[in-house]
């Protein structure tokens, strides 16, 4: 682990209301909050100007820059990417809008499937076959160079190509993305480079959205780059959905690795709080965190929750954003669009919603005072006392209660609230009785969110702390804890910029896997030693100091004849019946027995039961790590904060 307590660092997260930025001189940590612009690089710099002068020190002594960027969710989120051209196998050009035979809406007569990103215009076939087994046909270049052309006269900005078995087999698709890269000047995104990995749709699926995402990537992040050489930053790091950092021109060919960069740097940031590593939380009165905690990340625009056991963060090979499947490595977060600036309304039948729909940064909720009219979860905060008339959000906006309270006037006219409810000391006028409600319904929101993540999943919320963070998520935490039976909540000092300080917190880590179905019963560990090594050397070559960096193995194991695979650690564990004696070029921490029964250990815990069946390792998946130190933060103690009591929601 490195030392970094004499570099002076800085990481700065672009949400949807606000940009933050969080800047570690030694022990000494300065925060910045300020409105997310458009186009957002120039937020960013704001934010990195404001924290300097805050500190005062220039940005050209800052040694260490971390970027969290939600470039690529925007997109697919406003679908406002490239125009993306795929370039397929001859027959399967339609792979994208079959897709599965799973219906979101099982119900629902008019429900209407996602349009895939590709038009089918611009989806081109080559003829061309390749089976699990070899190559059978080889591509033609010269039919490449004409299929060039027609790609040309698409005006696609991008290029995906995505061939039949060729995570098994990569000679065609890469002679085919190799001609285009040649006779195109547009980005090419090819399966094998993208995801190596068994499922037809899926491999699709993430590589167009790779293409997808490439351009306005890497245009925003050269605009940052710019930016920060101008100020005298050095490059950023970039977080990416697996919950690690790299460097901005390994970020720039990866788009698709980016899609939950923010999310993530929030997750590390509590992961780090519930372990007690950082913020002086081992050495508070409350004994710091116990290494296991629900993380709840409430902003302007949504909430996202997450797990961590053991200190570290929980991650998932697969997602889902905008109906767009994704398989790469990702901290597993659920989002719900309820946030601060989430607008409450009433829907066809009277009833009280709260989001998706947000009011942003501008006008904004409508105790920002910029015009906004519509009610919102931060107004019902503002009228119920969550937050005091006298608060600065983001350190210089002031609050309007009254215009707060005029816009939840009019929702408890919505929702036929009409005079006084309750009684005594309970009694609340039309407009807080409003304000309660959406409280209220907010919390439930959230609170199935946490339910999908834990319940579920099998856990039990009270055996985890809730670390509560996000520029909302304190003043609703302990209602949630009360839903859920947990015991104690984690508020971190900085737990309105937690994702900008979780960049401080963030590993290098890079990611590498590749389907192989190999029969556990008929391998030996130098067959999974040799299978490993290809992942291996591939991350070494990634990381930015290889003698430093922690590898890990695991694997994607099924049963014979399964569908789906659950990951296990490939590593041989202590209790395991190893012969660490074997001979040659054997790895004996890999030992085929020994994962085909923490497999068997793993599906009896997710499924209550093990079966007297063949294991196949599906996927090998290897990843590398190079820690940083985590920052230590100064704070006052316990005794020292000031307490008071205010709300009545």
């Amino acid at each position: 682990m490195g030392d970094d307590s004499d570099r002076v660092r800085i990481g700065v997260d672009v949400g949807g209301t606000f940009t933050d930025a969080a800047l570690l001189v030694g022990d000494d940590l300065t925060t910045a909050k300020v409105p997310t612009t458009t186009p957002q690089h120039a937020g960013v710099l704001d934010g990195i100007r404001e924290a300097c002068d805050a500190a005062g020190i220039a940005p050209a002594d800052v040694d260490a820059f971390a970027h969290a960027t939600t470039a690529s969710v925007n997109a697919l989120l406003e679908r406002d990417g490239a125009r993306t051209a795929l370039v397929t196998t001859a027959g399967f050009r339609d792979v994208l809008e079959i897709g599965r035979q799973t219906r979101p809406s099982l119900y629902d007569l008019r429900a209407e499937k996602a349009a895939p990103l590709v038009p089918r215009r611009r989806r081109f076939e080559v003829d061309e076959r390749a089976t699990t087994d070899g190559i059978e046909r080889a591509v033609d270049p010269a039919a490449v160079r004409d299929l060039a052309e027609e790609i040309a006269a698409s005006d696609a900005e991008s290029v995906a190509v995505s061939l039949l078995h060729a995570y098994a087999h990569p000679e065609n698709e890469a002679a085919v993305a190799d001609v285009l890269r040649e006779e195109l000047s547009v980005p090419v995104s090819a399966s094998h480079d993208v995801l190596p990995e068994f499922r037809e749709f899926e491999r699709t699926a993430t590589t167009v959205a790779d293409a997808y995402l490439t351009p306005e990537l890497d245009d925003y992040l050269g605009r940052v780059v710019d930016g920060a050489r101008d100020l005298g930053l050095p490059a950023p790091r970039v977080m990416r959905s697996n919950g690690g950092v790299a460097d901005a021109a390994t970020v720039r060919e990866s788009a698709v690795t980016t899609v939950l960069s923010g999310p993530a740097a929030g997750v590390v940031g509590a992961a780090a709080v519930a372990g007690g590593e950082t913020l002086g939380a081992a050495d508070d009165s409350t004994g710091g965190g116990s290494g296991a905690a629900v993380t709840f990340d409430m902003g302007g625009t949504s909430s996202d929750v997450s797990l961590v056991r053991d200190g570290r963060a929980e991650r998932t090979a697969e997602t889902t954003i905008a109906d767009v499947p994704l398989r790469t490595p990702t901290v597993d977060v659920e989002t719900v669009g309820a946030g601060g600036g989430s607008i409450a309304w009433t829907d066809a039948g009277g009833a009280l919603r709260v989001g998706p729909e947000s009011a942003g940064a501008e006008p904004g909720p409508a105790c920002y005072g910029k015009g906004g009219t519509e009610p919102t979860v931060t107004d019902a905060d503002v009228l119920l006392g969550y937050i005091g008339p006298d608060a600065a959000l983001g350190g210089d906006l002031s609050l309007d209660a009254d215009a707060a309270r005029e816009a939840l006037a009019r929702l408890a006219e919505a929702v036929d609230i009409g005079g006084a409810t309750g009684s005594g000391d309970d009694a609340l006028d039309a407009p807080a009785a409003a304000a309660r409600g959406v409280y209220r319904v907010a919390n439930a929101t959230m609170a199935r969110a946490i339910r999908s993540v834990t319940v579920e999943r099998g856990r039990d919320p009270r055996a985890f702390d809730l670390v509560a963070f996000g520029g909302a998520g304190p003043m609703h935490a302990a209602a949630l804890a009360d839903r859920l039976g947990v015991d104690r909540v984690l508020v971190p000092g900085p737990a309105g910029v937690l994702s900008a300080y979780g960049l401080l917190a963030a590993d290098e880590t890079h990611d590498a896997a590749r389907t192989v179905r190999l029969p556990l019963a008929d391998a030996t560990a130098a067959d999974l030693g040799d299978a490993f090594a290809e992942l291996t050397d591939r991350v070494l070559d990634d990381v930015s100091d290889p003698a430093a960096a922690r590898v890990e193995r695991a694997a994607d194991c099924r049963y014979a004849g399964q569908s789906f695979e659950l990951t296990v650690d490939a590593e041989a564990e202590a209790t395991d019946e190893v012969d660490w004696t074997a001979g040659g070029d054997a790895d004996p921490a890999l030992d085929p027995d020994a994962l085909a029964e923490r497999f068997a250990a793993a599906h009896e815990r997710a499924y209550g039961y093990r079966l007297d069946a063949g294991v196949e390792a599906v996927t090998l998946r290897v990843a590398a790590t190079v820690e940083v130190a985590a920052p230590t933060v100064a704070r006052a103690g316990a005794a020292d904060a000031e307490r008071g009591s205010r709300g009545g929601g």
